[in-house]
């Protein structure tokens, strides 16, 4: 089968990288975006420093040719913000970029578009025993959800009436060889051996390999008539937090103590410091239902916990031994 030429927005990214990473191991031709010159570019690589503000010819120019685009692109949570100007920052690059790639997408006669977005749109919870839907009411709580959700609805209104097949994938926490923000913290806490209270902790949490999710990024790919609509995405089982750290501690090799503090003098502790958001996203549950994506693509996520963690620990290993 003849595959056409996709172009991956943010592909310097943790997901970018994993993403390319396949294609080139399965020959997909690809044009990979990326904000800084890299130590090895490759032929396939564009430097775009800011989609929100490049010329509209410049973005004509690197979508030309292409028939999907994957933008993955976009400014991530930020748990300890120093931005003046939060909103705005958010918007720039959640919002305003997105809406441009989209409408260039349309200019360039693009024929699927899959945007990254996250579960955080539906807020920071989800029911006990209730999976999120992707149906279920958007209800974002903080500066960066909210423009996530408005990044989807411009795309919905842009490819409203054109060829343009949009996919939205509201995604849980990723991780993988080349994580970053509280999962990396957590490994290193279980590495070096850091007693974590978390054991009182029964919650549920949908996680996502990023070995999974770039398997159903190009299922998506090569689904006919491409798949639309949003729909969550996830590792097939959830994990309570104190079982996932158990979990990085085999894939590490290491004990891990986790003694039981109760859940409500977790959370009193952690308002007094000023990190009440923090320790709530790992005592509350956050479960999504990915039922619809395999319904639409035939997906099925391939790689269990103890995989996805397996090759994180590798990539955990060498990074350290640099």
């Amino acid at each position: 089968m003849q595959r056409g030429l996709v172009v991956v927005t943010g592909a310097d990214g943790f997901i970018g990288r994993a993403l390319c990473g396949r294609f080139r191991a399965s020959g997909r031709p690809h044009r990979a975006l990326v904000r800084h010159a890299t130590h090895a570019p490759d032929a396939n690589h564009r430097i775009i420093a800011d989609l929100a503000t490049v010329p509209e010819a410049e973005l004509d120019s690197v979508l030309a040719g292409a028939e999907a685009v994957v933008h993955l692109a976009g400014r991530a949570h930020v748990l300890d913000e120093i931005e003046p100007d939060p909103v705005a920052s958010y918007r720039q690059a959640n919002v305003v970029a997105t809406a441009r790639i989209a409408r260039a997408a349309v200019r360039a006669g693009v024929q699927q578009l899959i945007h990254a977005s996250t579960v955080k749109v539906h807020g920071e919870s989800s029911v006990p025993g209730r999976p999120l839907r992707p149906e279920d009411p958007c209800i974002p709580v903080d500066d960066y959800a909210r423009s996530k959700l408005a990044a989807e609805r411009e795309v919905g209104a842009i490819c409203a009436g054109t060829a343009l097949a949009p996919l939205i994938l509201r995604l849980p926490l990723v991780y993988g060889p080349g994580v970053k923000g509280n999962f990396l913290a957590l490994m290193d806490a279980v590495a070096r051996g850091a007693t974590l209270p978390l054991g009182a902790i029964r919650n549920r949490r949908s996680i996502l390999y990023v070995g999974n999710l770039v398997e159903a990024i190009a299922v998506a790919l090569d689904t006919t008539p491409p798949p639309t609509g949003a729909h969550f995405i996830a590792d097939a089982q959830s994990v309570a937090v104190p079982d996932l750290a158990r979990a990085i501690g085999v894939a590490l090799g290491e004990p891990v103590r986790l003694p039981s503090v109760p859940v409500v003098a977790l959370e009193l502790g952690a308002r007094l410091i000023g990190k009440r958001a923090t320790i709530e996203r790992l005592t509350r549950t956050l479960e999504v239902d990915s039922t619809s994506l395999t319904d639409a693509t035939g997906w099925r996520p391939r790689f269990a916990l103890a995989d996805g963690l397996a090759e994180t620990a590798k990539w955990w290993r060498l990074r350290h031994a640099i």
